[in-house]
C-alpha cells in the first residue's frame, strides 16, 4: 500500500516482515516526499537517491531470502555530520568537501542493522545554533509553522521526520541540539549517555559534550533506531554498558519521585520561561502526578556549570574550524567562536574537563533524592526564520540563552535526556519537556516517556499537509 507520510520505524518493520511492502517501495515513497518538500522544508543537504534504491533491492533480497535484522530495508536519515562513505560531510558549511572515505561508527552499526541511507540532513554551521540556515543550503523550516525554524542543530532531521519524510533519523547534541529541535517540532528525541553511540571517527566530539542521538515520532521508534545505532569503536574513549533501552517501552517504571526543575541553570545572560511555556509543563507535571508519581519543584545544585561549557565548545569549534577546506567562508561568528576556543585551549580547558567529576558528583547527588527530572527543554517556542541569522556574535548568545537555557549542563555530564511532545502554544508552535536521569538512566526515562505517550497520544497528531507541500510563506 502506499504512504502518503512515512510510516514508523517499528511499523515499516513489521510491514516489510510481513511482506505488506519492499523496502524498494518505502525507498521510492520516501524519496518522492523529499523531492515534493525539499522547495518548501529544505530538509536535505544530500539525497542518495541511487545509492538507496540499490540497497533498498538488496534489502529485498534479503527479505525473500528470510534474513531478518532489526531495521532490514527501512529508510533512515542521518544529519550532516556524520560520515557517510562516498559522500562529503559539510556539517553546514560552504565549501569543497571531500566525500568520506568510510561510513563513521553510527552509520556503520545502522548499516548492520539493514537500515537505508537516505540522505544527509541539514545542520547549522558546526552546530552551534538553534535554528537550521546558512548560505551554504538555505534555510530549512519548520513543518508545524514553515515561518518558523525547526531549531538546530539537529533541524534538518526534525523536519524530515515531522512532516513524516522518513520514520527516523539520526542527529547529534552538544547543547540540546536534539532536544531543541524535537520539542520545537512535536517530537521524541533522546540524547543518550556520552558513549552509547560512537561519535567515531572522533572519539570526543566537542571536547566530549556532543553525542549522536535519535528523532522519531514516538518513543518506541526512537528507542529502536537508539539501539540499532549503539556500540563503539574499538578506540572509544568512552564505552558505557550495554543497554537494550528498547525493553523499556511499555514496562511499568514504578512510582517515581520526579523533580519538576523550571528555573534555568545560571548563565550570564539573562533567561526567562515564557507563561505559555511554562503552563505545558506544569500540565505534563499534572499528569505525571495522576499516574501515581510524586512530583515535587526542587533544581539541581548546578552552580557555575557553565564555566566548564564554553571552553569545551569553543576549543571544539577551533578543531573543527582547522579542517574546514574554506574558512574564509564561514561565519563571522563561528571564526570568533574559533578565536576564543584557540585562547581558552590549554589551562581553562584542563581545568574545564577536571571539573566534570567534581559536577557529576555534587549533581548526582541530587538523585538521592529524585528519581529523574521534569524540565522545560526550552524557554520559548521556535523563532522566526532568520529572526538570528544575521545576529552578532553577543546578539545571537543573548538570543540563544533566551530561548534555550536549559539543556546544556546535561552535555557537560553526559548524561542521558529525552524529549517528550508537551502541546502547542501560540499560533499552533510545539513546545516540549525534557526528562533527565543520572548514568545510564536511559530506560528509565524512555519507560516514563511512554507512559506519559501512552496517554497522551503526541504521535497521532500531524502538521497540515498544505504547510508541508506548499510554497513557505514569506
Amino acid at each position: 500500500m502506499p504512504y502518503d507520510r512515512s510510516p514508523g520505524l517499528a511499523e515499516s518493520v513489521r510491514a516489510l516482515a510481513a511482506g505488506e511492502v519492499t523496502s524498494r517501495q518505502l525507498v521510492e515513497e520516501c524519496l518522492a516526499r523529499i523531492e515534493a518538500t525539499q522547495g518548501s522544508l529544505n530538509a536535505f543537504r544530500i539525497v542518495r537517491t541511487a545509492a538507496a534504491l540499490a540497497e533498498a533491492d538488496a534489502a529485498d533480497r534479503e527479505l525473500a531470502d528470510g534474513v531478518r535484522r532489526p531495521l532490514l530495508g527501512v529508510p533512515v536519515a542521518v544529519k550532516d555530520d556524520t560520515d557517510v562513505a562516498g559522500e562529503p560531510t559539510a556539517f553546514g558549511c560552504r565549501g569543497d568537501f571531500p566525500s568520506a572515505a568510510e561510513d563513521g561508527e553510527a552509520v556503520r552499526r545502522l548499516r548492520a542493522a539493514g537500515a537505508v541511507i537516505i540522505g544527509k540532513t541539514n545542520t547549522c554551521e558546526l552546530g552551534q545554533w538553534p535554528f537550521t540556515e546558512g548560505p551554504a543550503f538555505g534555510a530549512t523550516r519548520n513543518p508545524w509553522q514553515p515561518q518558523h525554524t525547526p531549531g538546530g542543530s539537529s533541524g534538518g532531521s526534525a523536519a524530515a521526520v515531522a512532516a513524516g519524510l522518513v520514520p527516523a533519523a539520526l542527529g547529534s547534541d552538544g547543547a540540546g541540539s536534539v532536544r531543541i529541535p524535537a520539542s520545537w517540532t512535536h517530537l521524541v528525541g533522546i540524547k543518550p549517555q556520552r558513549g552509547r553511540i560512537s561519535t567515531w571517527p572522533r572519539g570526543e566530539s566537542f571536547q566530549g559534550i556532543t553525542v549522536n542521538g535519535t528523532l522519531a515520532r514516538t518513543v518506541a521508534d526512537a528507542a529502536l533506531l537508539l539501539d540499532a545505532a549503539s556500540g563503539n569503536h574499538p578506540k572509544d574513549p568512552h564505552r558505557p554498558r550495554e543497554l537494550a533501552v528498547s525493553d523499556a517501552v511499555g514496562r511499568d517504571p514504578g512510582r517515581l519521585r520526579i523533580a519538576l526543575s523550571l528555573k534555568p541553570p545560571f548563565t550570564a545572560l539573562p533567561a526567562r520561561l515564557q507563561p505559555d511555556v511554562r503552563a505545558r509543563i506544569l500540565e505534563l507535571a499534572e499528569r505525571l502526578a495522576a499516574l501515581g508519581h510524586t512530583v515535587v519543584e526542587a533544581d539541581p545544585p548546578y552552580g557555575q556549570i557553565g564555566l566548564t561549557f564554553i571552553p569545551r565548545a569553543t576549543v571544539g569549534i577551533a578543531e573543527r574550524v582547522r579542517e574546514v577546506p574554506a574558512p574564509g567562508l564561514l561565519d563571522r561568528r563561528t571564526l570568533e567562536a574559533a578565536r576564543l576556543g584557540r585562547l581558552l585551549g590549554g589551562a581553562p580547558l584542563r581545568a574545564a574537563r577536571r571539573a566534570e567529576s567534581a559536577l557529576r558528583h555534587r549533581i548526582g547527588g541530587f538523585f538521592a533524592s529524585y528519581d529523574a527530572i521534569l524540565a522545560p527543554t526550552t524557554a520559548a517556542p521556535p523563532p522566526r526564520v532568520g529572526a538570528m541569522l544575521e545576529l552578532g556574535q553577543f546578539a545571537t548568545d543573548r538570543a540563544m540563552i533566551a530561548a534555550c537555557p536549559y539543556a546544556w549542563p546535561w552535555n557537560v555530564l553526559g548524561w542521558p535526556g529525552v524529549n517528550v511532545p508537551a502541546g502547542f502554544v501560540g499560533d499552533g508552535l510545539p513546545v516540549g519537556a525534557q526528562l533527565l536521569g543520572p548514568a545510564d538512566s536511559e530506560p528509565l526515562l524512555v519507560s516514563v516517556a511512554a507512559q506519559l505517550e501512552a496517554e497522551l497520544r503526541w504521535h497521532e497528531h500531524w502538521p497540515a499537509q498544505a504547510m508541508v507541500t506548499d510554497s513557505p510563506a514569506a
